[in-house]
């Protein structure tokens, strides 16, 4: 998307700058789990979770849940994301989480960030990355997001130098107020990546997005 598209498509007010990315927490007041279940607090520490050796499978297929995954490196973290078809390249700040449990939103608008205190890419579980889709005067590193289509290729960058790659597997839009907490961080048998941004309506009157986007995406190589 082009800014002068963006501007015909999204101008809105100067005064809304901020779009909060309420993505759940260590607390529920900002989220909404799923009604049976209880919403599962972001991991602190990546755990060592590995599966049996792959068996041996007579028709070519096998069950990704049954492969083994090499941990990252002890204090590898992600340096940098890429997304080819959408055109993102873009370094990572490092995302905590605020006062009522929601995840901090990036504080430069062009660069997206992983939330620290959960998994490495590349290890076993739901690895999260946010980015910004626009700011008052233009669009931000993940405007495009809602291009992205089950196939499309995620590359990141640790510090290490390592790159993984992650292939979309879907997404899905959600209410800020009814996140999908579990579908978000809760664990996976294989590693995984969440990107998130904002998206829906406007609202002028709090200066946020009403709705998250979430793209999911599973790790080839």
């Amino acid at each position: 998307m082009t800014p002068a598209t963006w501007l015909r498509a999204h101008a809105r007010p100067v005064v809304a700058v901020a779009a909060v990315l309420v993505l759940g927490g260590a607390t529920v007041a900002a989220v909404a789990a799923r009604p049976d279940e209880a919403p599962p607090t972001p991991s602190v520490t990546q755990e060592a979770r590995v599966a049996s050796p792959p068996s041996v499978s007579t028709d070519g297929f096998q069950d990704p849940a049954a492969q083994t995954y090499t941990a990252p490196p002890a204090g590898a973290v992600p340096v940098r994301v890429r997304i080819p078809s959408i055109g993102v390249d873009s370094g990572l700040e490092d995302l905590g989480l605020g006062a009522a449990g929601e995840l901090d939103a990036p504080e430069e608008w062009m660069s997206a960030g992983w939330y620290e205190d959960g998994v490495v890419p590349g290890g076993v579980g739901p690895a999260i990355i946010a980015g910004h889709v626009d700011s008052s005067t233009g669009p931000a590193v993940f405007i495009d997001l809602p291009e992205l289509t089950a196939g499309d290729e995620v590359l990141v960058t640790l510090s290490t130098g390592d790159v993984h790659t992650f292939r979309v597997t879907g997404s899905e839009t959600a209410p800020k107020a009814n996140f999908p907490t579990s579908d978000v961080y809760g664990s996976t048998p294989t590693p995984t990546l969440r990107l998130i941004t904002c998206d829906g309506r406007f609202d002028s009157s709090t200066g946020h997005y009403e709705d998250n986007l979430i793209v999911f995406a599973d790790l080839v190589s």
